[in-house]
């Protein structure tokens, strides 16, 4: 398959695989609605992301299922979503209409702190565990909250559970307190998942995608990744250094390096889907993750590389 030429060629040794976004399933699935992956079993005649993982392994290369778990992206039939309502999306205290007015960044958002969401996550990655005996390891993107306008957390559940917890009566927007909550929301969340995972196979990797810049991490997506290195959680963190400017992708590269303790399992991501049109900004950033000293670069996408071959040349060389 061509896919696995070129990573070959490329000398990969990860292919991360979208197999969950948008509770959409590229996989046999009670959580998800399952269409996509039925789709492609009708024209492969077999599953596909088995076929991938078996074709990828020949070739000595590693598969991690990559899932977007907190995003309904604009999928307003979900099956997440028509089997709980709304109540389950994060809000701000604006009023809710009609559902188009829970949208966020043109998508709805999963609350984290939520128990049902949990509930439905959490089985969700079992059921890929148990699905792929042969997978490598999965990466849990999208564990964090909105960071457009970051006042989320808004659900009656969420905050019922923040005043027992704390003993607070109301919540004080930018409050350490409620800033602190919700950090914490996405870091169980996160524990959860991988506590689900690990229960199935005790040693499958796990990773997570970490926003950048940092301050928009923490204070906007309230998204602590380098405490999850430091702290053994996760196997490594993928940063998003995603930016068209070649210097600030390197400063960027030097904050997080001064965030964790082992480089080795920081992974720096570059953005070729933004670059698609600029294939020598995509190889000056590309240069500088490889100068790093992290533990490996990633491309998002290869989707990208498909558009504009021009960016696949830092990846063929051997420079």
């Amino acid at each position: 398959m061509k896919l696995i030429r070129f990573a070959q060629q490329a000398k990969i040794k990860i292919l991360f695989v979208q197999i969950y976004r948008a509770n959409q399933a590229w996989f046999s699935s009670q959580v998800g609605d399952s269409a996509p992956y039925e789709a492609a079993l009708k024209t492969l005649k077999e599953d596909p992301f088995a076929f991938l993982i078996k074709e990828a392994h020949s070739a000595g290369i590693e598969v991690y299922a990559w899932l977007n778990m907190l995003s309904l992206s604009t999928n307003e039939a979900a099956p997440i979503l028509k089997k709980y309502g709304p109540d389950i999306l994060t809000r701000n205290l604006e009023e809710k209409k009609t559902l188009a007015d829970y949208k966020i960044d043109n998508q709805y958002f999963l609350e984290p702190g939520d128990m049902r969401v949990r509930k439905e996550l959490v089985s969700m990655v079992e059921e890929i565990v148990r699905g792929y005996p042969e997978l490598d390891g999965i990466q849990f993107d999208y564990i964090r909250y909105p960071d457009s306008h970051p006042r989320y957390g808004y659900t009656p559940a969420n905050i019922d559970r923040f005043k027992k917890s704390t003993g607070l009566k109301k919540v004080r927007e930018g409050s350490r307190a409620w800033s602190d909550w919700k950090r914490a929301q996405v870091t169980e969340l996160l524990k959860l998942l991988i506590q689900s995972a690990r229960s199935v196979r005790s040693k499958i990797r796990v990773s997570a995608t970490g926003c950048m810049s940092y301050d928009r991490a923490l204070q906007e997506a309230f998204q602590d990744w380098p405490s999850w290195l430091n702290k053994g959680l996760v196997d490594f963190v993928t940063v998003m250094n995603y930016s068209a400017d070649p210097k600030e992708y390197e400063r960027w590269i030097g904050v997080a390096k001064t965030k964790v303790s082992d480089l080795k399992r920081l992974y720096f991501a570059v953005g070729a889907y933004k670059l698609v049109h600029s294939p020598e900004i995509f190889e000056k950033e590309f240069r500088s993750c490889e100068a790093s000293g992290s533990g490996l670069c990633a491309v998002f996408h290869y989707g990208s590389l498909l558009e504009n071959v021009a960016l696949e040349r830092p990846l063929q060389s051997e420079d």
